[in-house]
């Protein structure tokens, strides 16, 4: 099993600083991969998966090297991420709401409905058969295009 520590990483401001961390990282034993999402002017988000947890004191070490700072880990199991993922997919689309014609359909996450591609795909083809008033096709112009 996986472990995933996420480090904020201050004083990072380009390409070179994100070198020099990932770098410094790597070379932590039992570090299978880091990856850095770089946010100037505040803390840079640090993701390091490992095969085991890792203590902070040569994370903070490892950072130290590097020439920043660290301001805040956190550590969790691949398990926790998976099931923080499916807990979020689950809120997103498990909950369903009613369209116009009383068919249920799955709701987003701000009440937004969730269109199926065959509805879509039949929504698009019944457009595209009625009948166009105007040249364009919008209705509403009168072009004559």
């Amino acid at each position: 099993m996986s472990t995933i520590t996420t480090l904020d990483v201050t004083g990072m401001t380009c390409g070179h600083c994100v070198s020099a961390v990932t770098r410094e990282l790597e070379a932590v034993p039992s570090v299978k991969n880091v990856s850095v999402d770089l946010n100037v002017g505040e803390a840079s988000t640090v993701t390091v998966v490992s095969d085991a947890p890792l203590p902070e004191d040569a994370l903070r070490e490892a950072i130290d090297e590097a020439g920043y700072e660290l301001a805040g880990v956190s550590t969790h199991s691949s398990e926790d991420e998976f099931s923080q993922l499916a807990g979020t997919r689950e809120r997103v689309y498990a909950g369903t709401g009613m369209i116009g014609s009383g068919s249920p359909v799955a709701v987003g996450p701000v009440g937004i409905p969730l269109t199926s591609r065959a509805d879509a795909d039949a929504a698009a083809l019944a457009e595209a058969e009625a009948p166009q008033s105007g040249g364009c096709g919008c209705g509403g112009c009168g072009c004559g295009a």
